[in-house]
Protein backbone atom coordinates (compact mmCIF):
# COMPACT_ATOMS: atom_id res chain seq x y z
CA UNK A 1 0.00 0.00 0.00
CA UNK A 2 1.29 3.45 -0.90
CA UNK A 3 1.18 5.86 2.02
CA UNK A 4 0.28 9.32 0.80
CA UNK A 5 1.43 12.62 2.25
CA UNK A 6 -0.75 14.13 4.93
CA UNK A 7 -1.64 17.66 5.92
CA UNK A 8 1.01 17.45 8.62
CA UNK A 9 4.01 17.47 6.27
CA UNK A 10 5.71 19.90 3.91
CA UNK A 11 7.20 18.05 0.97
CA UNK A 12 9.91 18.77 -1.57
CA UNK A 13 8.53 17.73 -4.96
CA UNK A 14 10.43 19.79 -7.55
CA UNK A 15 13.88 18.23 -7.42
CA UNK A 16 15.43 16.98 -10.68
CA UNK A 17 19.02 16.33 -9.52
CA UNK A 18 18.07 14.62 -6.28
CA UNK A 19 15.75 11.74 -5.48
CA UNK A 20 15.09 9.42 -2.57
CA UNK A 21 15.13 6.09 -4.36
CA UNK A 22 14.27 3.95 -1.35
CA UNK A 23 14.51 3.92 2.44
CA UNK A 24 14.27 1.42 5.26
CA UNK A 25 16.38 -0.76 7.55
CA UNK A 26 17.81 2.45 9.02
CA UNK A 27 19.19 3.77 5.72
CA UNK A 28 18.41 5.99 2.72
CA UNK A 29 19.20 5.12 -0.90
CA UNK A 30 19.59 8.44 -2.72
CA UNK A 31 20.56 9.81 -6.12
CA UNK A 32 22.64 13.00 -6.05
CA UNK A 33 23.05 14.04 -9.67
CA UNK A 34 24.80 11.14 -11.40
CA UNK A 35 25.80 9.34 -8.20
CA UNK A 36 23.97 7.04 -5.80
CA UNK A 37 24.70 7.15 -2.07
CA UNK A 38 23.56 5.09 0.91
CA UNK A 39 23.38 6.99 4.21
CA UNK A 40 22.11 6.12 7.68
CA UNK A 41 18.73 7.50 8.72
CA UNK A 42 17.45 6.80 12.25
CA UNK A 43 13.82 7.46 11.28
CA UNK A 44 13.68 4.78 8.55
CA UNK A 45 13.31 1.92 11.02
CA UNK A 46 10.86 -0.18 8.94
CA UNK A 47 11.98 -3.12 6.81
CA UNK A 48 12.27 -2.80 3.04
CA UNK A 49 12.68 -5.53 0.40
CA UNK A 50 16.06 -4.53 -1.01
CA UNK A 51 16.15 -7.36 -3.52
CA UNK A 52 13.95 -5.27 -5.84
CA UNK A 53 16.57 -2.50 -6.22
CA UNK A 54 20.08 -3.54 -7.23
CA UNK A 55 21.47 -0.13 -6.28
CA UNK A 56 21.30 -1.09 -2.61
CA UNK A 57 24.02 -3.67 -3.31
CA UNK A 58 26.42 -1.41 -5.18
CA UNK A 59 25.96 2.33 -4.72
CA UNK A 60 28.75 4.73 -5.62
CA UNK A 61 29.46 5.30 -1.91
CA UNK A 62 28.08 4.23 1.45
CA UNK A 63 28.41 5.81 4.87
CA UNK A 64 29.26 3.23 7.52
CA UNK A 65 28.60 3.95 11.17
CA UNK A 66 31.19 3.07 13.78
CA UNK A 67 30.23 1.17 16.93
CA UNK A 68 32.19 3.75 18.91
CA UNK A 69 30.35 6.69 17.35
CA UNK A 70 30.72 8.61 14.10
CA UNK A 71 31.63 6.69 10.99
CA UNK A 72 33.22 7.01 7.57
CA UNK A 73 32.43 6.94 3.87
CA UNK A 74 33.24 3.78 1.91
CA UNK A 75 33.87 4.67 -1.74
CA UNK A 76 32.70 1.86 -3.99
CA UNK A 77 32.93 3.63 -7.34
CA UNK A 78 36.55 4.81 -7.79
CA UNK A 79 35.36 7.35 -10.37
CA UNK A 80 33.20 9.30 -7.92
CA UNK A 81 34.70 12.83 -7.84
CA UNK A 82 35.78 14.74 -4.78
CA UNK A 83 33.11 17.36 -5.58
CA UNK A 84 30.24 17.56 -8.06
CA UNK A 85 27.37 19.96 -8.65
CA UNK A 86 23.60 19.61 -8.51
CA UNK A 87 20.91 22.17 -9.30
CA UNK A 88 17.54 23.09 -7.88
CA UNK A 89 15.77 25.45 -10.24
CA UNK A 90 18.13 28.41 -10.72
CA UNK A 91 20.36 27.44 -7.78
CA UNK A 92 23.53 25.34 -7.97
CA UNK A 93 25.24 23.57 -5.07
CA UNK A 94 28.52 21.73 -4.79
CA UNK A 95 28.25 18.25 -3.23
CA UNK A 96 30.87 16.09 -1.57
CA UNK A 97 31.16 13.27 0.96
CA UNK A 98 31.43 15.18 4.24
CA UNK A 99 31.86 14.09 7.85
CA UNK A 100 28.84 12.83 9.80
CA UNK A 101 27.17 11.44 6.63
CA UNK A 102 26.46 14.93 5.20
CA UNK A 103 26.75 16.06 1.58
CA UNK A 104 26.40 19.84 1.96
CA UNK A 105 22.68 20.15 1.16
CA UNK A 106 19.51 19.13 3.01
CA UNK A 107 17.12 18.39 0.11
CA UNK A 108 13.99 18.42 2.28
CA UNK A 109 14.59 22.14 2.90
CA UNK A 110 13.61 22.91 -0.71
CA UNK A 111 10.01 23.16 0.49
CA UNK A 112 11.08 26.06 2.72
CA UNK A 113 13.15 27.71 0.00
CA UNK A 114 10.04 27.84 -2.20
CA UNK A 115 7.95 29.24 0.64
CA UNK A 116 10.45 31.99 1.46
CA UNK A 117 10.86 32.99 -2.17
CA UNK A 118 7.11 33.45 -2.51
CA UNK A 119 6.95 35.66 0.58
CA UNK A 120 9.92 37.75 -0.54
CA UNK A 121 8.31 38.42 -3.91
CA UNK A 122 5.28 39.86 -2.11
CA UNK A 123 7.34 41.85 0.39
CA UNK A 124 9.65 43.29 -2.26
CA UNK A 125 6.74 45.27 -3.66
CA UNK A 126 7.09 47.52 -0.60
CA UNK A 127 10.85 47.55 -0.03
CA UNK A 128 13.91 45.32 -0.09
CA UNK A 129 13.71 42.62 2.56
CA UNK A 130 16.65 42.33 4.98
CA UNK A 131 17.11 38.68 5.93
CA UNK A 132 19.27 37.25 8.72
CA UNK A 133 20.26 33.61 8.17
CA UNK A 134 21.65 32.06 11.37
CA UNK A 135 23.53 28.75 11.58
CA UNK A 136 23.51 29.22 7.83
CA UNK A 137 25.66 26.21 6.86
CA UNK A 138 26.43 26.06 3.11
CA UNK A 139 23.97 28.78 2.20
CA UNK A 140 21.06 27.20 0.34
CA UNK A 141 18.50 29.39 2.15
CA UNK A 142 20.76 32.42 1.69
CA UNK A 143 20.86 31.84 -2.06
CA UNK A 144 17.10 31.27 -2.30
CA UNK A 145 16.47 34.63 -0.64
CA UNK A 146 19.17 36.49 -2.56
CA UNK A 147 17.83 35.15 -5.86
CA UNK A 148 14.54 36.94 -5.15
CA UNK A 149 16.28 40.27 -4.43
CA UNK A 150 16.56 40.18 -0.64
CA UNK A 151 19.63 41.52 1.17
CA UNK A 152 20.99 38.67 3.30
CA UNK A 153 23.30 38.47 6.29
CA UNK A 154 24.71 34.92 6.36
CA UNK A 155 26.15 33.87 9.75
CA UNK A 156 27.88 30.63 10.69
CA UNK A 157 30.61 29.87 13.21
CA UNK A 158 32.49 27.57 10.81
CA UNK A 159 34.67 29.39 8.29
CA UNK A 160 34.74 26.34 6.02
CA UNK A 161 30.95 26.38 5.74
CA UNK A 162 30.86 30.10 4.96
CA UNK A 163 33.51 29.58 2.26
CA UNK A 164 31.41 26.74 0.84
CA UNK A 165 28.34 29.02 0.83
CA UNK A 166 30.26 31.65 -1.13
CA UNK A 167 31.26 28.98 -3.63
CA UNK A 168 27.59 28.04 -4.05
CA UNK A 169 26.72 31.71 -4.59
CA UNK A 170 29.33 31.88 -7.35
CA UNK A 171 28.05 28.68 -8.96
CA UNK A 172 24.51 30.11 -8.88
CA UNK A 173 25.56 33.41 -10.45
CA UNK A 174 24.68 35.31 -7.28
CA UNK A 175 28.11 36.56 -6.21
CA UNK A 176 27.07 40.14 -7.01
CA UNK A 177 23.99 40.07 -4.77
CA UNK A 178 23.93 42.01 -1.45
CA UNK A 179 25.06 39.23 0.91
CA UNK A 180 27.21 39.77 4.02
CA UNK A 181 29.26 36.67 4.81
CA UNK A 182 29.93 36.51 8.57
CA UNK A 183 32.01 33.95 10.49
CA UNK A 184 30.83 34.32 14.09
CA UNK A 185 28.99 32.74 16.99
CA UNK A 186 25.30 33.39 16.26
CA UNK A 187 24.29 34.45 19.77
CA UNK A 188 27.23 36.83 20.15
CA UNK A 189 26.57 38.27 16.69
CA UNK A 190 22.92 38.98 17.56
CA UNK A 191 23.91 40.68 20.81
CA UNK A 192 26.27 42.99 18.91
CA UNK A 193 23.62 43.72 16.27
CA UNK A 194 21.19 44.71 19.03
CA UNK A 195 23.74 47.14 20.46
CA UNK A 196 24.34 48.56 16.97
CA UNK A 197 20.60 49.10 16.51
CA UNK A 198 20.47 47.00 13.36
CA UNK A 199 17.18 45.30 12.53
CA UNK A 200 16.05 42.58 10.12
CA UNK A 201 12.76 41.90 8.36
CA UNK A 202 13.15 38.13 8.36
CA UNK A 203 15.10 35.55 10.33
CA UNK A 204 16.05 32.01 9.34
CA UNK A 205 17.58 29.70 11.92
CA UNK A 206 18.76 26.11 11.64
CA UNK A 207 20.42 25.52 15.02
CA UNK A 208 22.23 22.29 15.84
CA UNK A 209 20.91 19.83 18.40
CA UNK A 210 24.14 20.10 20.35
CA UNK A 211 27.32 22.12 20.01
CA UNK A 212 30.17 23.92 21.73
CA UNK A 213 31.28 27.49 21.19
CA UNK A 214 34.85 28.76 20.78
CA UNK A 215 35.03 29.47 24.51
CA UNK A 216 33.63 26.10 25.53
CA UNK A 217 30.01 27.26 25.76
CA UNK A 218 27.54 24.39 25.49
CA UNK A 219 24.53 24.69 23.18
CA UNK A 220 21.68 22.22 23.69
CA UNK A 221 18.61 22.88 21.60
CA UNK A 222 16.06 21.79 24.20
CA UNK A 223 17.61 24.11 26.78
CA UNK A 224 18.61 27.09 24.63
CA UNK A 225 16.16 27.50 21.73
CA UNK A 226 13.53 29.42 23.69
CA UNK A 227 15.97 31.99 25.10
CA UNK A 228 17.63 32.28 21.69
CA UNK A 229 14.29 33.10 20.06
CA UNK A 230 13.56 35.63 22.80
CA UNK A 231 16.84 37.32 21.95
CA UNK A 232 15.99 37.31 18.24
CA UNK A 233 12.77 39.24 18.87
CA UNK A 234 14.96 42.27 19.61
CA UNK A 235 16.39 42.39 16.10
CA UNK A 236 13.12 42.07 14.19
CA UNK A 237 12.00 45.20 12.37
CA UNK A 238 8.62 46.83 13.00
CA UNK A 239 7.25 45.34 9.76
CA UNK A 240 8.72 41.83 9.55
CA UNK A 241 8.09 39.32 6.79
CA UNK A 242 8.76 35.93 8.37
CA UNK A 243 10.72 33.77 10.76
CA UNK A 244 11.70 30.19 9.89
CA UNK A 245 12.86 27.80 12.62
CA UNK A 246 14.26 24.40 11.62
CA UNK A 247 14.92 21.49 13.96
CA UNK A 248 16.48 18.09 13.42
CA UNK A 249 16.42 17.18 17.10
CA UNK A 250 14.74 13.82 17.65
CA UNK A 251 11.77 14.12 19.99
CA UNK A 252 11.22 17.85 19.51
CA UNK A 253 7.74 17.94 18.00
CA UNK A 254 6.48 20.52 15.48
CA UNK A 255 3.97 21.68 18.11
CA UNK A 256 6.84 22.64 20.40
CA UNK A 257 8.26 24.90 17.69
CA UNK A 258 4.87 26.57 17.29
CA UNK A 259 4.59 27.23 21.02
CA UNK A 260 8.08 28.75 21.11
CA UNK A 261 7.40 31.03 18.14
CA UNK A 262 4.03 32.14 19.47
CA UNK A 263 5.37 32.86 22.97
CA UNK A 264 8.31 34.89 21.66
CA UNK A 265 7.79 36.51 18.27
CA UNK A 266 4.00 36.74 18.49
CA UNK A 267 4.23 38.59 21.79
CA UNK A 268 5.38 41.61 19.74
CA UNK A 269 3.09 41.14 16.75
CA UNK A 270 -0.42 40.16 17.73
CA UNK A 271 -1.59 39.58 14.13
CA UNK A 272 1.13 36.97 13.61
CA UNK A 273 0.61 33.26 13.23
CA UNK A 274 2.90 30.25 13.45
CA UNK A 275 2.48 26.92 11.70
CA UNK A 276 4.75 23.93 12.17
CA UNK A 277 4.95 20.63 10.35
CA UNK A 278 7.33 17.80 9.64
CA UNK A 279 9.38 18.02 6.48
CA UNK A 280 9.25 14.90 4.33
CA UNK A 281 10.69 13.38 1.16
CA UNK A 282 8.80 10.87 -0.95
CA UNK A 283 10.46 7.52 -1.64
CA UNK A 284 10.23 6.62 -5.32
CA UNK A 285 10.13 2.89 -4.56
CA UNK A 286 7.44 2.67 -1.90
CA UNK A 287 5.63 5.99 -2.03
CA UNK A 288 6.34 6.44 1.68
CA UNK A 289 7.11 9.93 2.91
CA UNK A 290 10.30 9.84 4.96
CA UNK A 291 10.20 12.29 7.92
CA UNK A 292 13.18 14.67 7.75
CA UNK A 293 13.04 17.15 10.61
CA UNK A 294 10.50 19.83 11.46
CA UNK A 295 10.00 23.48 10.56
CA UNK A 296 8.04 26.36 12.04
CA UNK A 297 6.91 29.12 9.68
CA UNK A 298 5.98 32.36 11.42
CA UNK A 299 4.43 35.26 9.52
CA UNK A 300 2.61 38.48 10.36
CA UNK A 301 -0.07 38.14 7.71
Amino acid sequence: MVVKSTENTWNSTQWRDYSLLDCGNGERLERWGDFVLVRPDPTAIWQTARKYNELWKKPDARYLRSSSGGGHWETINPKIPKNWNITYGDLTFTINLMNFKHTGVFPEQAANWNWMRGLIRKFERKCQLNVLNLFAYTGAATLACAAEGAAVCHVDAAKGMVDRARTNAHLSGLEGKPVRWIVDDCREFIQREIRRGRRYDAIIMDPPSYGRGAKGEVWKLEDDLYSFCRLCTEILSDDPGFVLINSYTTGLSPATLTYIAESTFSSRFHTARAESRELAIKSENSGLYLPAGASCRWTTS
